[in-house]
């Protein structure tokens, strides 16, 4: 799409009245206040266990934290219960699931459906990416299962989306940043077979960022050391128009394990762009941000970028590394005997990271240690050519920013004092139409200099300060008639911010969402290992809905005959320029015959390739 803008302008008639949301991963209790500083209309946080990310766990107590911060804000906490769970932990699940809803979660993710068959509060359900939703008949049964939103698979196409929008009502989210997983979501075992860590478990231990040599069928090495499964990050910044032309309602963000300079640069960085997309859509959330950085994703942890499936298939992955290379900055233009100088129009500084790819194809990389207008010393010489594209993986002034004070949120409020019998009163009204009332007790003094008083009152009112809002406008309906000391006015100001705040907090919270099964049957009747079944809740969901025949999960079986290590849409011959379908890719980078049977090798194990042409899909087995 040539203009995004105006493909959105144009088909933005069907959706004009959804309301938009920016998604952003919380780590932390610390993390997910500062997503919401910087924009997010809602955060979604790891549970105390059973997440996807089991490095990124949290307390209730943190969480019920978040959840407050939030509400403030009317945005709202999604908290991660997304792995598949074994008999003896539903129970433990279902009861912490419980403690979530009574702390005000707004919703829980989940991947296992034998939850489904558990008695689970009321809380809004979300079907995770983990649940494989990359079809129109998934995602029907998914809204028929009593699911509120499903969660897309990262490969789906901007006319799948637009596809699945028109045979559903579900809600629909879709990721637009951060890393990528190179295997459908939930249908990888590379990891569990490997070391017994499960991705779908919560604790994948990522051998698609390895290096693999790449062998033919007699054993021959084609690559050696390459990283041939390891993606670039999703960035759809050049998409968000057509995303919501298309039906998306929630645009997220990866990174519950990323650190807090990413959180707040790509949160900041889309929150400004889907501002320019809003028009008529009704805010998520609440409360004007302001920023003190200018955004820039290439300057956050990046492998470079892909659309990945958005559009058209193309190459994608970061063959050469699975580290971040950051932005381009420009090419060496001299080499001297301590220095390098740069060509480029950006500015560097001591502490800068830069890096470069080697004549073998290998990152390199170099600290600066002074800087002399274009040209830096590093902390070590480097074996670099003139004509050298460089890049900058660590931005030291623009961390250092990223470090300090970055954002200012604000709801934006009226406050009207008036004169009472017995004192005055201070009414507080904020851009939600939620408003409080402040009395004080005092005498009526009344005032010799009504402007001086006048302007007083103006002044101590709207002294919001360090506090979640703003002042609009103050109107006086005493004009000045009475002396007010400016503790007085202080205190009462003090005390309609601390009942405005819990007023916004308990007003926002969700309200019982009650899951309506409508008993219809999944489409289709028999299920491999890759359903992830692995507990008898589980089985009986699916068999209630028609299943005839299913199989456990590897994870509780521990059979890998006949799995699919990964199952993924990314495919090496076309990343090679080797398809076997599409003759007119790109150059070819290797010479690989059409019916050459290909291996992966790492660390004395190899993996056999296998590539259905037909879906334009590529598999993982195990040699």
């Amino acid at each position: 799409m040539q203009n995004d803008t105006t493909w959105y302008q144009y088909s933005i008639n069907h959706v004009i009245s959804m309301e938009l949301e920016l998604l952003a991963p919380a780590k932390n209790l610390t993390y997910g206040c500062e997503a919401i500083n910087h924009g997010a209309d809602a955060v979604y946080i790891g549970a105390p266990a059973f997440g996807a990310r089991v490095a990124a766990t949290n307390t209730l107590a943190d969480i019920e934290a978040l959840v407050r911060y939030a509400h403030l804000y009317r945005a709202k906490v999604f908290s991660t219960v997304n792995t598949i769970l074994f008999d003896n932990e539903i129970e433990d699940a279902v009861a912490m699931i419980r403690q979530l809803y009574n702390i005000g979660v707004d919703a829980i993710i989940l991947q296992d459906m034998g939850l489904l068959e558990c008695d689970l509060p009321p809380v809004e359900l979300h079907a995770s990416t983990q649940c494989h939703n990359a079809s129109i008949e998934r995602i029907k049964f998914m809204e028929s299962v009593g699911f509120k939103r499903v969660i897309l698979a990262r490969e789906t196409s901007l006319q799948q989306m637009e596809a699945i929008r028109q045979a559903t009502s579900i809600d629909l989210e879709a990721f637009v940043h951060g890393a990528l997983c190179v295997s459908y979501s939930g249908q990888c075992y590379m990891s569990h077979f490997l070391n017994q860590r499960s991705g779908n478990r919560g604790c994948c231990s990522q051998p698609c960022r390895s290096s693999y040599d790449l062998l033919n069928g007699a054993g021959e090495e084609i690559l050696h050391d390459r990283h041939l499964l390891s993606l670039r990050d999703f960035n759809a910044s050049q998409h968000i128009g057509s995303m919501i032309a298309a039906g998306i309602s929630s645009f997220k963000i990866e990174g519950r394990l990323k650190d807090l300079s990413y959180v707040k640069n790509v949160t900041a960085h889309y929150r400004q762009l889907l501002d320019t997309f809003m028009g008529e859509h009704t805010p998520a959330s609440a409360g004007r941000v302001t920023f003190y950085f200018t955004p820039d994703v290439e300057k956050t942890f990046n492998r470079g970028y892909t659309d990945y499936f958005l559009q058209d298939r193309h190459p994608m992955a970061s063959l050469a590394t699975q580290k971040s290379v950051g932005k381009y900055v420009g090419k060496v233009s001299a080499v001297g005997r301590q220095t390098i100088t740069i060509e480029s129009s950006e500015t560097f500084s001591n502490g800068d990271g830069l890096c470069y790819f080697d004549s073998e194809g290998q990152l390199q990389g170099f600290l600066v240690n002074d800087v002399h207008q274009k040209t830096v010393t590093p902390n070590r010489m480097p074996n670099i050519k003139t004509g050298t594209k460089l890049w900058r993986n660590n931005d030291q002034r623009f961390e250092k920013t990223l470090q300090g004070h970055t954002a200012d949120r604000k709801v934006g409020v009226e406050l009207l004092f008036s004169a009472t019998p017995d004192g005055f009163c201070l009414e507080m009204k904020d851009v939600d139409g939620l408003s409080v009332k402040q009395h004080l007790t005092a005498e009526h003094t009344p005032s010799d200099k009504p402007e001086h008083a006048i302007a007083t009152i103006a002044k101590q009112l709207s002294k919001l300060g360090n506090t979640p809002f703003e002042c609009l406008d103050v109107k006086d309906a005493t004009n000045g008639q009475y002396f007010i000391p400016a503790s007085l006015l202080n205190e009462l100001r003090r005390q309609a911010i601390e009942q405005l705040t819990e007023h916004r907090i308990n007003r926002f919270r969700p309200t019982d969402t009650v899951h309506i099964d409508r008993h219809e049957p999944y489409f289709e009747t028999e299920l491999n290992y890759s359903a992830n079944i692995v507990n008898q809740k589980s089985e009986d969901f699916y068999k209630k809905h028609g299943v005839k025949s299913l199989q456990r999960g590897p994870e509780q079986t521990g059979n890998f005959d006949g799995v699919a290590l990964m199952t993924t849409r990314y495919c090496l011959r076309y990343e090679l320029g080797c398809c076997l379908k599409d003759k007119n890719t790109h150059q070819p980078t290797v010479k690989i015959r059409p019916n050459e049977t290909l291996y992966l090798r790492n660390l004395n194990r190899k993996f056999r390739l296998e590539f259905d042409c037909k879906n334009c899909q590529m598999k993982i087995f195990r040699s």
